[in-house]
């Protein structure tokens, strides 16, 4: 499948419209955790629809000293693996086309969220981001937009700002696409050396740290609600050898668990991390209500994130993981 290459909203307008149009929003350089976005976009829109693609590195999310000028583009490359993973068009507009009187005097605010973990690291960064989705949305007009969840604080203000301005598109979020050592695809990783590559698996080891602790503590907790209650009963079971397994997994669930233990699990890896060669330096480790992106309480139940931000090198990287708390089940 080829994809079209469109330069301004009038191309776009001009395109006959037939079906349900679903819109992948990516600043380019893209790589397998876009194609999964397409894909699924191509699944979504069906055989009578269309999905667009837009590639733009948007200048209003970059602050001072970030990589604006050296984000990698690669258009060509860009427009062929969206043709292949099942995009109609790729919507590749100029900065001019976009902000066409220059940076815009009216822009999104993202609110309280927005000054929060990657917020309160990049400062001004999701207002840009908001800004330029909302044009977006209007400029595509989709009936459905993916987005996806390595970002969860932007797809959580994204469904945010639909939701408060009344915005008629319906947001997806796509699990996040992983190489086979656990790293999170990411336009990003192609920045790291080698030794840096090997630093940077620390945030996923970190994160699937936190998961399998909070993992083992669930299923411990489950067990001891088993364990009989009387002495009658606990002596009738240590006559077939369960009474020490009963007595561990009572001990197990019964010491510091739940958000406090996800968190010691995954800052050790990270704290080991830091003493590499080179060094992972952490912006943050938070574990997080997905609806505020506050920290969650040990008394928490329900849904939560557990994201990381660090630097390897020169780079930066994100990561996250969800994780259900309260429910003696599976952790995610």
């Amino acid at each position: 499948m080829t994809a079209s290459l469109l330069r301004t909203a009038a191309d776009l307008r001009a395109r006959a419209r037939t079906g349900r149009r679903a819109v992948v929003m990516t600043m380019g350089a893209l790589h397998e955790g876009h194609a999964t976005l397409i894909r699924t976009a191509r699944r979504i829109a069906g055989p009578e629809g269309e999905v667009v693609v837009t590639v733009f590195v948007n200048p209003l999310q970059f602050g001072a000293g970030e990589d604006l000028d050296r984000y990698p583009r690669t258009l060509d490359a860009d427009v062929e693996l969206a043709g292949k993973s099942g995009a109609d068009a790729v919507f590749a507009p100029s900065v001019d086309e976009v902000y066409p009187g220059g940076e815009p005097q009216v822009r999104i605010s993202a609110g309280p969220m927005g000054e929060r973990l990657e917020g309160a690291a990049r400062p001004g960064h999701f207002d840009g981001m908001l800004t330029v989705v909302a044009k977006l949305l209007h400029l595509t007009r989709p009936d459905v937009a993916l987005y996806g969840q390595k970002d969860a604080q932007q797809l959580a203000l994204i469904r945010r700002m639909v939701r408060d301005l009344n915005f008629g598109v319906e947001i997806v979020g796509v699990p996040t696409v992983r190489e086979e050592d656990g790293l999170a695809l990411s336009s990003r990783n192609r920045y790291l050396s080698s030794a840096e590559r090997r630093t940077a698996l620390a945030l996923s080891q970190a994160l699937f740290a936190g998961r399998d602790r909070h993992a083992a503590q669930e299923a411990l907790r489950a067990r001891a609600r088993e364990v009989p209650a009387t002495r009658a009963r606990a002596e009738a079971l240590s006559a077939i050898g369960e009474s020490r397994a009963a007595a561990d997994a009572h001990a197990v669930a019964t010491t510091a668990g739940g958000p406090a233990a996800v968190r010691a699990a995954a800052r050790l890896v990270l704290d080991e991390a830091a003493r590499l060669d080179p060094p992972l330096r952490l912006d943050y480790l938070a574990l997080v209500d997905p609806s505020d992106f506050t920290e969650i309480g040990d008394d928490f139940t329900g849904e939560a994130v557990l994201a990381v931000a660090a630097r390897v090198g020169s780079t930066r990287l994100i990561d996250n993981l969800p994780l259900t708390f309260g429910t003696f089940g599976d952790a995610s």
